[in-house]
C-alpha cells in the first residue's frame, strides 16, 4: 500500500542505485522536480547514503536534499549546503587497527582508507587512494596516501577496506565473521566494505533526525537498495526497495517499486503525493 501526502512527513532516501541514474550518475530532472513537490507539500526530503558529505554535496545542490544530509552510513550529520558537519560517531583507532590485521590474515593484500573530520580528511594507504580520487565536490575533500600506521592512528568516521580480485561479499564476510568489538561493517554496493563504530547505521541517524524533528518512525517513508539500508528500511513506517535492490534489501522492504533507472524515488513521491 502507497503511503498518503496525510501520513508522510520525511521521505529519506539512499542514493547510488537508488536516487542517482543514468551515465555519468545524476538527479534526475523528474525526481528534481518531485523533490521540490514534496518539499512544497510539507514533507521534509533527506538524502542518506555511504557517501562523504562532500561527495553527497556534488549530486544534491540546486535540489531540495541541499539541507540537512546523513552521510558515511550514518556516521555524519551534515549541512549539505554548506558543508558544516553537525555530528559525527568515531570508529576507534583500536577497533579499526583489530579489524584490518584481522582481514589481513584472510587476505593479505588488504588495502584500507581512513576518511575523518566528518569525511573531508581522506587517509588511505599506499595504492588505495585511486578509489576515492577524481570527485568534483564543491568542498574538495584533503586526501593523500600514507603509511598504514598512521591511516590506522585516528579514529574514522568510516573505514573502508577493499581486496583487489576478491569479490567484495567476500571481504564482507570476512568482516563479519570476526566480530572484532567496536565495528560495524557493511556494504554499499561498491567493491570496498565499508566499516562505522559499533551501533552506527543509517537508522541510527536517521531516527535521531527524525527525532530532532519531531516525526515519528511510521511517519517516515525510506527507501533504499542494499546491505547498508536493510536497517533503515526495517526501522521506517515503510521501507521501500528499488527493483534493482540486493536480496538483502527487498527482503527488509515493505513495497519493492521500480528501479532507480526508471525514476523509482519520484514515482514514489508522485504515488504518494496522488494518494
Amino acid at each position: 500500500m502507497t503511503p498518503t501526502r496525510d501520513t508522510v512527513r520525511l521521505i529519506a532516501t539512499d542514493m547510488d542505485r537508488t536516487l542517482l541514474s543514468g551515465e555519468p550518475r545524476s538527479i534526475s530532472a523528474r525526481t528534481r522536480t518531485a523533490l521540490d513537490a514534496a518539499a512544497a507539500a510539507g514533507i521534509r526530503v533527506l538524502a542518506v547514503s555511504g557517501r562523504q558529505p562532500y561527495s553527497q554535496a556534488t549530486f544534491v545542490q540546486g535540489t531540495a536534499l541541499a539541507g540537512l544530509g546523513i552521510g558515511c552510513n550514518g556516521a555524519v550529520v551534515a549541512d549539505l549546503g554548506s558543508g558544516e558537519i553537525l555530528s559525527q560517531e568515531i570508529l576507534e583507532p583500536d577497533a579499526q587497527t583489530a579489524l584490518t590485521f584481522g582481514l589481513r590474515n584472510v587476505f593479505p593484500h588488504v588495502k584500507v582508507a581512513s576518511f575523518r573530520n566528518g569525511g573531508n580528511t581522506v587517509r588511505a594507504q599506499f595504492g588505495y587512494l585511486e578509489a576515492v580520487a577524481g570527485n568534483q565536490a564543491p568542498w574538495p575533500p584533503d586526501q593523500r596516501e600514507a603509511p598504514l600506521d598512521e591511516v590506522l592512528r585516528v579514529g574514522s568516521v568510516k573505514l573502508v577496506a577493499k581486496v583487489a580480485g576478491v569479490p567484495v561479499d567476500e571481504v564482507y564476510a570476512a568482516a563479519v565473521e570476526l566480530a572484532v568489538p567496536g565495528c560495524q561493517p557493511t556494504m554499499s554496493g561498491a567493491s570496498w566494505i565499508e566499516v562505522a563504530r559499533a551501533g552506527v547505521t543509517k537508522a541510527s541517524a536517521l531516527a535521531r533526525v527524525a527525532a530532532n524533528w519531531g516525526i515519528d518512525a511510521a511517519a517516515v517513508v525510506a527507501v533504499g537498495d542494499n546491505v547498508n539500508d536493510v536497517e533503515m528500511l526495517r526501522w521506517a513506517g515503510c521501507g521501500v526497495a528499488v527493483a534493482n535492490a540486493t536480496p538483502e534489501a527487498l527482503a527488509a522492504a515493505d513495497v519493492v517499486t521500480v528501479s532507480n533507472e526508471q525514476d523509482a524515488v519520484a514515482r514514489l513521491i508522485e504515488d504518494i503525493l496522488a494518494a
